[in-house]
């Protein structure tokens, strides 16, 4: 899962580009999005349009926005880099990442959209015990955002001070706490509208630019792909690289840890609260499904893109070229950029990386806080009593915290290996959140103990596992290479946890000795199946 972070290693003396330059189209780009998210924040007047921009948004517009939240630096930079270096096994990740829209599309998104309000948590404890469920629920969502944060962060700090030059400790930190303090601002002031226009526009700049990157790559090798595949081949000096097996299918252990990564990226994408919490800002369930549908052509055409680019970084830089450079795999797709259009083509790309940066963060963000505010705050400790305006209170002051937290945990984290803090976001989406979402979606025997058993263990057993790692201890690409307690084999748990979380979900509900309310059970089926009477709960 190593492609998905960028590895926060300490910059050397080498710069790519001109500094100025891409500070210059740092600063015009935020400024351009401060605009836009000063204007969407005067209508954040409801809870409706802090947690869901009022619900205003057309599938299209959604659509775009999931895919710029979606998209984050790190995939970019780090897929160009796996395909470069790995060829054909560096291109599954696409081919994960791209079929587990399929399972959001088809299994949760308009099912979600026509039983929620404003959270995941609102589904899960429709028709059970509102307390146990929602603190779970909390609990599960802010660990995926809180860590998936982390190696955002920390990747921000490597990019921008890999393009800007700086390689002190210091100056990394100061990189991350600008980083974060943007990510505070846009989130306290534009909620979800502003934080949707920053997705929409990011998305856009970042499909654009890696669309031109692709025609410009295919042009100087006669829009012949077969040549450019040759000339990669030649450069690496190793035609094994069109085949499958660079990377997984040499032992047991690397076939197990590949279909343990499969079963994360392909199942944890549709437990992902804050890919999940975009379905609410839509009005209608099918602009819901539209919305999926139009994220999967963009994130596809995407993925397409990164296939070309990856080989055309290989065959016009070559692998060890991209090793040995400043941030090592995840410096692919600059160099490329550098490459192709000099300077000023490698300056917009990284501002286009950097935003993307920004826009992810800021989705997490909000995630996070609607979480603690919406499900713990107003549910759990004002048991309902709390009205929307002190609601949202609650929630801006814990963007604030978790901003806060996210600057100092990714200061912590510079220079060591945050992979794992990604794999753990997916592994834990996909243990913890998707079978409770299911078998609330789908079974009318599931109950209360069910939900929490999954849940918590489905969390618990992924970070275990995790710790007890290669990818935490044990190896020089380890987060922590001093020590050894790598005892179980895999570098991804989703094997091991996902089923484990199934398998208590289904225990915990048959001994479960409660009754649940059956016309809520009736209620939940039809409306998720049918949209009858989610309007209505939505908007009241």
């Amino acid at each position: 899962m190593n492609h998905l972070s960028i590895l926060a290693a300490a910059a050397e003396k080498t710069t790519v580009g001109n500094p100025l330059v891409n500070i210059a189209i740092f600063v015009a780009f935020v400024g351009v999005t401060l605009v836009i998210v000063l204007r969407a924040s005067k209508n954040n007047k409801t809870a409706a349009d802090y947690y869901a921009g009022g619900r205003s948004f057309s599938g299209t517009q959604n659509g775009t926005a999931i895919a710029g939240d979606y998209l984050s630096a790190a995939s970019f930079l780090g897929i160009v880099g796996a395909i470069a270096i790995n060829g054909y096994d560096g291109f599954l990740y696409s081919i994960g990442f791209l079929v587990a829209w399929l399972v959001a599309l088809l299994l949760v998104a308009e099912l979600l959209r026509n039983t929620g309000k404003f959270t995941m948590a609102d589904v899960l404890s429709f028709r059970l015990k509102q307390r146990p469920v929602r603190i779970a629920a909390a609990v599960s969502t802010l660990a995926v955002c809180v860590f998936y944060l982390l190696a955002q962060m920390a990747g921000a700090g490597a990019l921008v001070s890999l393009l800007l030059g700086i390689d002190s400790k210091a100056g990394q930190s100061l990189v991350i706490v600008i980083v974060g303090a943007l990510m505070i601002l846009y989130v306290l002031v534009g909620g979800m509208k502003g934080t949707t226009w920053v997705q929409i526009i990011k998305a856009v700049l970042l499909i654009s630019g890696v669309l031109v990157m692709t025609i410009w790559t295919l042009a100087l090798f006669n829009f012949n792909f077969s040549e450019l595949l040759g000339k990669a081949a030649e450069v690496a000096g190793n035609p094994e690289i069109l085949n499958p097996g660079q990377k997984y299918g040499k032992s047991e252990v690397s076939k197990l840890d590949f279909i343990s990564l499969a079963l994360a990226l392909v199942l944890g994408t549709a437990g992902l609260p804050h890919v999940l919490m975009r379905f609410y800002t839509v009005p209608t369930a099918k602009e819901a499904r539209k919305s999926v549908v139009w994220a999967i052509w963009l994130i596809g055409a995407f993925y397409l893109f990164t296939l070309v680019l990856g080989f055309g970084a290989g065959a016009l830089i070559g692998p060890e070229k991209i090793e040995a450079a400043p941030g090592g795999v995840n410096s692919a797709a600059p160099l490329l950029a550098y490459e192709l259009g000099g300077t000023v083509l490698l300056g917009l790309i990284s501002a286009v990386a950097f935003a993307t940066i920004l826009a992810v963060v800021a989705g997490l963000t909000i995630t996070a806080a609607a979480s603690f505010a919406h499900d713990i705050y107003a549910s759990v400790i004002s048991k309902g009593k709390s009205n929307p305006e002190k609601e949202m209170k609650v929630a801006r002051r814990t963007v604030v915290v978790i901003g806060l937290f996210a600057i100092a945990g990714g200061i912590g984290a510079q220079g060591q290996n945050v992979a794992f803090l990604v794999a753990l976001a997916f592994a834990v989406a996909a243990s913890a959140n998707l079978p409770t979402i299911l078998y609330s979606l789908f079974w009318k025997g599931f109950k209360t103990r069910g939900a929490v058993w999954s849940m918590y263990g489905g969390l618990i057993s992924a970070i275990v596992l995790i710790i007890f790692s290669p990818v935490f201890s044990g190896s020089e690409t380890s987060m922590i290479p001093s020590i050894d307690i790598a005892i179980f084999p895999l570098a991804n748990p989703g094997l091991i946890s996902i089923p484990l979380a199934f398998l208590l979900g289904w225990i915990g509900s048959i001994t479960d000795p409660g009754t649940e309310d059956p016309v809520k059970a009736a209620e939940m089926e039809v409306r998720s199946l049918t949209g009858v009477g989610a309007e209505k709960a939505v908007d009241h």
